[in-house]
C-alpha cells in the first residue's frame, strides 16, 4: 500500500528517485498537468520530450520545465491529435529522432466541447482523447519496447462514470449530442485502451496504466461555461469527502508519476489508479472506485476493433 495519497505532489511521488536516462514522451505536454510532470521527471534527470499542436507554445513550455527543473534535456515536437496525418506524422519524427521510449504518458485531451469533429471527422472528444492516442501509441510501441522497464500511463477521468464507450456510434452520428456524455465515452475508452495494451503487451515487458488525475482547473475546461465551472465545482467538492476537492496541478499530477514509477505497480498492468493508489472496482460510488465496464476485457476488444477501423490500420504484438 503506498504512503501517497490524494494531497500528494508529483514532487513528493518522486523523491529519492533517480529517471537518469529514462525517456519520456508526454502529451499534451506544452501545459497544465502534461507540463507539470515534465518539470518533475526532468528535475529528477529524465529526457523529456514534450508533445502539443502549437509550437509557440510548446517553446514557451519547454523554456520553464527548464527553468524549473534546472534540466536542458527538454525536447519538443508537434503533435495535432485531432488529426490522423498529424500523428503519423509525429510518430515518424519521433522514430527517427530517439532510439526509445521508456515512459509514454498520454496526457492531452479536450473536454465538454460543443458538438464538433476532428479532421477525419470523428466526435471531438473521442477522436482526440481516444483515437489519436491509440494511433500514436500503437506507432510508437517500436519504441517502447526498446525502452527499460517501459511503462504507458493513459490520463483518464472520474468522467469515466458519465459514460460507457457505444461501439456501434462512438461519434455521434446515430444519437443526440451531449458533451458530458461524450466526456465520459472518450474517458472510459482511455481505460479499455489499457486493458487492451495490457492483454497484448505485458508479455513484451511493457506495463499499462490508467489513471484520474483528480479535479483539477486547467486549460482542459476551456470549453466550459461559468454553469459548467459551477456544477462540477460543487460535484467535485461533494465527492470529496475527507479529500482535497480540487486539486491543485502539483497534486493533480502525482497520480501520473506514481503511475509512471512506482515499483509497486510492477506486473499489476491494465489497472486504473486515483489518488495515487489502484482503485477498487465500484458501480454504485459516486466518490471514487472505477466502473467494471471500463475494465471489461470483451469491451476492451470491441474498442480496439472500432478504433483499428477508424485509423484504417491494424495492429498485431
Amino acid at each position: 500500500m503506498t504512503d501517497f495519497g490524494a494531497t500528494s505532489t508529483a514532487d513528493e511521488v518522486l523523491e529519492g528517485k533517480d529517471l537518469t536516462g529514462k525517456l519520456v514522451f508526454i502529451t499534451g505536454g506544452a501545459s497544465g498537468l502534461g507540463q507539470e510532470t515534465a518539470r518533475a521527471m526532468a528535475a529528477k534527470g529524465a529526457h523529456v520530450v514534450i508533445a502539443a499542436r502549437d509550437q509557440a507554445k510548446l517553446d514557451e513550455a519547454a523554456q520553464a520545465i527548464r527553468d524549473g527543473s534546472g534540466s536542458d534535456a527538454v525536447e519538443t515536437i508537434l503533435c495535432d491529435l485531432a488529426s490522423l496525418s498529424s500523428v503519423r506524422a509525429c510518430a515518424k519524427e519521433t522514430n527517427e529522432r530517439f532510439d526509445r521510449i521508456d515512459l509514454m504518458i498520454n496526457n492531452a485531451g479536450v473536454m465538454a466541447c460543443p458538438f464538433a469533429t476532428t479532421a477525419d471527422g470523428f466526435e471531438m472528444q473521442f477522436g482526440t482523447n481516444h483515437i489519436g492516442h491509440f494511433l500514436l501509441t500503437n506507432l510508437l510501441v517500436p519504441l517502447i519496447k526498446k525502452g527499460t522497464q517501459p511503462r504507458i500511463v493513459n490520463l483518464s477521468s472520474r468522467g469515466h462514470v458519465f459514460a460507457d464507450v457505444d461501439h456501434d456510434d462512438p461519434n455521434y452520428q446515430n444519437r443526440e449530442y451531449e458533451k458530458w456524455a461524450a466526456y465520459g465515452q472518450s474517458k472510459t475508452a482511455n481505460i479499455q485502451f489499457t486493458v487492451g495494451l495490457h492483454s497484448r503487451l505485458a508479455r513484451h515487458g511493457i506495463q499499462s496504466y490508467a489513471l484520474h488525475p483528480g479535479g483539477i482547473m486547467t486549460n482542459l475546461g476551456r470549453h466550459m461555461t461559468q454553469e459548467d465551472m459551477e456544477w462540477m465545482t460543487k460535484r467535485v467538492k461533494e465527492n470529496a469527502g475527507d479529500g482535497p476537492g480540487l486539486k491543485s496541478i502539483p497534486q493533480g499530477a502525482a497520480t501520473t508519476c506514481y503511475a509512471a514509477t512506482a515499483a509497486e505497480l510492477d506486473g499489476q498492468g491494465g489497472v486504473y489508479l486515483e489518488d495515487c493508489h489502484v482503485a477498487a472496482i465500484d458501480d454504485v460510488s459516486q466518490k471514487d472506485g472505477v466502473r467494471s465496464y471500463a475494465l471489461d476485457p470483451a469491451k476492451a476488444e470491441r474498442l480496439w476493433a472500432v478504433s483499428e477501423q477508424m485509423v484504417g490500420e491494424t495492429f498485431a504484438y
